[in-house]
């Protein structure tokens, strides 16, 4: 047969010929220059990558008889029967067919044979993985200790499965996968000589198909030549392998940026229509908005394997979306190819995750949200600054006789407002403040005099007595009981323990009415505030005897007024009337000072 297929036709001779692999030819180079031949290879990589070229080119150099810079000359008698596959020194073994413990036996009992032209005797076994457990053990003396004469050259795309007590007595090179720039190259050579006309977009897809084997790219030119004839352009290329078409994603990322979901229906339907595979489409979107945003973060278009054309296209298409927009759309993608393996319908996941990607709104960088909220500022401020006719003026606000829980009295409080207030304080202002805190401490404050002319001031009210809350108490337990028959019978059975500071503490005899009291202790607080205008907090305690009163009341300081008087001093000696919050709030707001401790 005469007819040749570009993959045999084109096989490199020598090892300037192979591509991609310049790590392990340089090796393999000094290795015989410098007389360093290792007893035992190990080859692995992807399909097509050159594992089996390489065996056949080192075997050739070192049972050459003439070799030119440590290569083949490939016309050599030696050199002639290895490629004619009719040398006794050089063989050849498919691991897949051969796998068994007897083949390996008799390939030790060739061992010993001395070779017969060459230098060496040398076994090549491709896909050695492929041996068994027993096998692989049966080899294993002999690989440790082979004859002087006798090399093996395994090949393997599985090297994961090649046992390790084989790996420790090989050396071994992995072959990468071939870039698309350089099986782009090849072609390029391969048809320069066939007298093929490609252009470089057709050129681009077949590398990108071959994914790094160049055997694959080989074949896959031999099929479109049969199909274009001598002059191969991208368009056709792509009716004979039903690619899609790269403007698809051009339009897909245009419809995304327009937020148009209807358009991206459309989209997916007409991709449906012209029977391309979902999952190869989804793939191909995701090398789109990873181009995208490679071009958008280096600037350049150098780490992108496509033509100058669609270079192009990529910088300007970048410009339009944002770093973090394209990282959340390749996220999404990523997730919709991981799921669409087990849906029963792929096409309506399509359909959702691309619609959810049309109408997701662009992302703020956190940089751009914070200068945004910063000139906000700036503008609120300067009209804020316009809207005052004149400062405010300074001025003193003097209250009179402001007495607070243990009588004390605050006396004149003074203080100079800032102009840093933009409002002025009145009493209301004051006396709500006040009051804030007096609902925590369980004070009451008068509301402020309708008149406005009248001085900031407020009589805090008395706390509640041991004597005013036992009584209502009677009042207290009929009005529950109208209410809650349960809570008023527990009621009956207990009594009055104490009044602190508004906290009623109420004695229970035994778990039940504790926590009957406990549950309801908001109901007992509302009603004593509707019978008594006072807020308090109820307290239930377990004491054996609740029939025994303890009267405990603490006004703060609610006795007689003394005779005793004191300056400054006296006030700072009692650090809990000092820290009074009310106290704080009409010195940070009105400046007061303490007077007189009455």
């Amino acid at each position: 047969m005469s007819y040749q297929v570009t993959a045999r036709k084109w096989r490199p001779m020598i090892f300037d010929d192979i591509i991609g692999q310049p790590h392990i030819v340089n090796t393999l180079r000094n290795a015989i220059a410098y007389n360093r031949i290792a007893h035992a290879y190990i080859f692995s990589g992807i399909r097509g990558c050159g594992k089996t070229t390489t065996a056949r080119i080192l075997a050739r150099a070192l049972n050459c008889l003439s070799p030119i810079n440590q290569n083949p000359d490939n016309t050599c008698e030696n050199c002639t029967e290895i490629l004619e596959g009719r040398s006794l020194d050089v063989i050849e073994i498919d691991g897949a067919s051969n796998r068994g413990i007897e083949e390996i036996r008799n390939l030790r009992e060739s061992v010993r044979f001395m070779p017969t032209r060459g230098k060496y005797k040398i076994y090549i076994i491709d896909e050695v993985h492929m041996l068994t457990k027993e096998a692989f053990n049966a080899l294993l003396k002999t690989l440790e200790e082979p004859p002087s004469h006798c090399i093996f050259i395994f090949a393997t795309t599985e090297v994961h499965k090649v046992p390790l007590t084989i790996l420790s007595r090989c050396q071994r090179f992995d072959f990468r996968r071939i870039s698309v720039s350089e099986i782009v190259n090849s072609l390029k050579k391969i048809a320069s000589a066939e007298n093929i006309s490609i252009d470089d977009d057709a050129l681009i897809i077949i590398a990108k198909r071959a994914e790094g084997s160049l055997r694959d790219a080989q074949s896959i030119f031999d099929q479109v030549r049969t199909y274009c004839g001598s002059e191969i352009k991208a368009a056709d290329l792509i009716k004979a392998f039903n690619i899609v078409q790269q403007d698809l994603y051009f339009q897909l990322s245009d419809l995304l940026k327009k937020h148009d979901s209807l358009g991206v229906l459309k989209l997916v339907n007409e991709v449906i229509c012209s029977g391309y595979d979902i999952n190869e489409f989804v793939s191909g979107i995701i090398e789109h908005f990873r181009n995208l945003l490679v071009t958008r973060s280096t600037k350049s278009t150098v780490l992108i394997d496509a033509s100058e054309h669609y270079k192009h296209l990529y910088e300007v298409e970048a410009q339009n979306f944002s770093e973090i927009d394209l990282v959340r759309y390749l996220r999404q993608i990523n997730e919709l190819e991981q799921t669409l393996r087990w849906s029963a319908q792929p096409r309506y996941k399509l359909e959702a995750t691309l619609v959810q990607m049309a109408k997701m709104e662009n992302s703020i960088q956190l940089a751009e949200l914070l200068k945004e909220i910063d000139e906000l500022k700036k503008k609120f401020h300067n009209e804020n600054t316009q809207t005052i006719e004149k400062p405010i003026k300074e001025q003193e606000i003097r209250t009179t006789g402001i007495k607070v829980i243990g009588k004390v009295d605050a006396g004149y409080l003074s203080k100079t407002l800032s102009q840093e207030h933009s409002t002025t304080l009145t009493e209301t202002t004051v006396l709500n403040k006040i009051k804030d805190h007096s609902n925590q401490y369980k004070v009451n404050i008068p509301n402020p005099a309708p008149s406005q002319d009248a001085p900031v001031s407020a009589v805090l009210g008395q706390m509640i007595s041991y004597e005013e809350v036992n009584r209502y108490w009677p009042e207290l337990v009929n009005t529950i009981s109208k209410s809650h028959i349960a809570v008023g019978t527990s009621l009956t059975t207990t009594s009055i323990l104490g009044v602190t500071n508004g906290l009623v503490k109420i004695a229970c005899s035994d778990d039940y009415n504790f926590n009957t009291i406990k549950r309801h202790k908001e109901l007992l607080a509302r009603t004593f505030h509707k019978i008594l205008g006072k807020h308090v907090e109820i307290e239930p305690v377990l004491r054996s005897n609740p029939n025994i009163p303890v009267k405990e009341v603490f006004t703060t300081k609610q006795s007689q007024p003394t005779a005793k008087s004191s300056t400054t001093s006296d006030l700072s000696d009692n650090p809990s009337l000092n820290e009074h919050p009310i106290l704080q709030i009409l010195k940070n707001e009105l400046g007061a000072e303490p007077i007189d401790f009455i």
